[in-house]
C-alpha cells in the first residue's frame, strides 16, 4: 500500500476542484513552504510533495489516470521531478509568486538616495508664540571635505578602483535551490558601494569624506504657533549620497508657560481676584491683555466663577485672519482676617441680610468654570 498521501490533500483542495482554483492553491502553499522562505527543517520535503501533486494534477491526462488508478496509475513518469513542465506559467510567474515580484540587488544602493531628516528643539515665551518672531537655530549636519574636496583621500592622492568589485560597488554570489541557480547582488563590503579604495586617508576626515559642521538658520516663528509645533525647512537636512536631495530639517518648538495667562486653543483665559465689596457693588477695574492693561466693567452683583470676555485678545489664527478671545472668569475672595472696623461692618451688613441658607441653586461655580472652560 502506497504510503504517499493524497495529492488532493497535499493540495488541500476537493476532488472536483477547477484548474484556476488549483493553481491558486499550489502557488499559495508553494510560496509558504519554499526552502528560501521557510527555513523549517520539512520546508524541503513539505516543497517536493507540493511539486509532486501539482505536476499530476496541472496535467489532464495524469490527473484523469490518478482519479481511476490513483498513485499506480502515475508510477514510472516524471511526477516529483523538479522542473516547470506542465505548471501552466513560466519561471517569471514562479519567481513572482515566492518573492512578490521584487528583485532587488546592490544596484539599488548606488541610485541617488535622499538625504536624512534632523530635529532641532526650540523653546519660546508665551508671547513670542502668540505674535511670533523670528529666531536663530545652531545645527550641525555633515558635508564634503573641504580638504580632500569630498573624495575621501589625502590631498595628493586619488581613490583607486575596488579590487572586490572592479569598481560597480556590487559582488554577486550564486545560490543554487532546487528551482535552479539564483544571483544574490549586494553591495560590496570592501569598499560599501562606492567603487572605490582609498590607500591614504584625508587626515581631516581619515576617509569619510564628509566631517561634521554647523550652521546658523533662520528660523521664521509664525504669530499663533502653539506647544509641540513642528516648523519644516526644506532642504536643511543631511545631504543625499549619490546626488540625492537633502533631507528636512524639523524645528519642534516648545513654549514657556506665562506667569498668569492659559492658553485654551486660540483663547487665554485670566483668573481675576475681587474682593466681596467689588463684587457686591461692582467696580471699574484694568485687568491684563497680551497688549498692556485694559479697562473691565464689574457689575454689582458679580458671583464667583461669572465669565467676562475681551474679543479678540486672544492667539491669532494659524491658517486664518483673526484672532481668540481674552476670557476672565472672576473669584471674589473672602478675607480671612479682619480689622475691628470691617468686623462691625460686615456683622451690620450681616444683619440686614438674615440668616436665610440656599441650599439649592440654578448654577454652582463649578458649573460656571465648566463654561468658561469650554468643557
Amino acid at each position: 500500500m502506497s504510503s504517499k498521501r493524497d495529492y488532493y490533500e497535499v493540495l488541500g483542495v476537493p476532488r472536483d476542484v477547477s484548474v484556476d482554483d488549483l493553481k491558486k492553491a499550489y502557488r499559495r502553499l508553494a510560496r509558504k513552504c519554499h526552502p528560501d522562505v521557510n527555513k523549517e527543517a520539512s520546508a524541503e520535503g513539505q516543497f517536493k510533495e507540493i511539486n509532486e501533486a501539482y505536476e499530476v494534477l496541472s496535467d489532464p491526462e495524469k490527473r484523469s489516470r490518478y482519479d481511476r488508478f490513483g498513485h499506480s496509475g502515475v508510477q514510472g513518469g516524471n511526477a516529483g521531478q523538479p522542473g516547470f513542465g506542465g505548471f501552466g506559467f513560466g519561471f517569471d510567474d514562479i519567481f513572482d509568486s515566492f518573492f512578490g515580484g521584487m528583485r532587488t540587488g546592490g544596484s539599488a544602493r548606488r541610485r541617488p538616495q535622499r538625504g536624512q531628516d534632523l530635529r532641532y528643539d526650540m523653546t519660546i515665551s508665551f508671547e513670542e508664540a502668540v505674535f511670533g518672531c523670528g529666531k536663530e537655530a545652531e545645527v550641525a549636519r555633515h558635508e564634503p571635505c573641504t580638504t580632500c574636496g569630498g573624495t575621501g583621500a589625502k590631498p595628493g592622492t586619488t581613490p583607486v578602483r575596488c579590487r572586490d568589485c572592479n569598481g560597480t560597488g556590487e559582488v554577486r554570489h550564486v545560490q543554487r535551490s532546487i528551482l535552479g541557480s539564483f544571483v544574490n547582488v549586494g553591495t560590496c563590503p570592501r569598499c560599501r558601494g562606492s567603487g572605490e579604495e582609498i590607500s591614504a586617508p584625508c587626515p581631516e576626515c581619515a576617509g569619510q569624506k564628509l566631517i561634521t559642521r554647523s550652521r546658523r538658520l533662520s528660523v521664521k516663528i509664525p504669530a499663533g504657533v502653539d506647544d509641540g509645533t513642528r516648523i519644516r525647512l526644506t532642504g536643511e537636512g543631511e545631504l543625499g549620497a549619490m546626488g540625492g536631495p537633502p533631507g528636512d530639517l524639523y524645528v519642534f518648538v516648545t513654549v514657556e508657560p506665562h506667569p498668569f495667562f492659559t492658553r485654551q486653543e486660540n483663547d487665554i483665559l485670566l483668573e481675576l481676584i475681587i474682593n466681596v465689596a467689588q463684587a457686591a457693588l461692582g467696580d471699574v477695574v484694568r485687568v491684563p491683555t497680551l497688549e498692556g492693561d485694559e479697562e473691565l466693567t464689574i457689575p454689582a452683583g458679580t458671583q464667583t466663577g461669572e465669565m467676562f470676555r475681551l474679543k479678540g485678545r486672544g492667539v491669532p489664527y494659524l491658517r486664518r485672519a483673526g484672532r481668540g478671545d481674552e476670557k476672565i472668569v472672576v473669584t471674589a475672595a473672602i478675607p480671612k482676617k479682619l480689622t475691628e472696623r470691617q468686623r462691625a461692618l460686615l456683622e451690620e451688613l450681616g444683619g440686614t441680610l438674615g440668616k436665610e441658607v440656599v441650599s439649592q441653586r440654578e448654577r454652582g461655580f463649578l458649573d460656571r468654570v465648566k463654561e468658561a472652560l469650554g468643557l
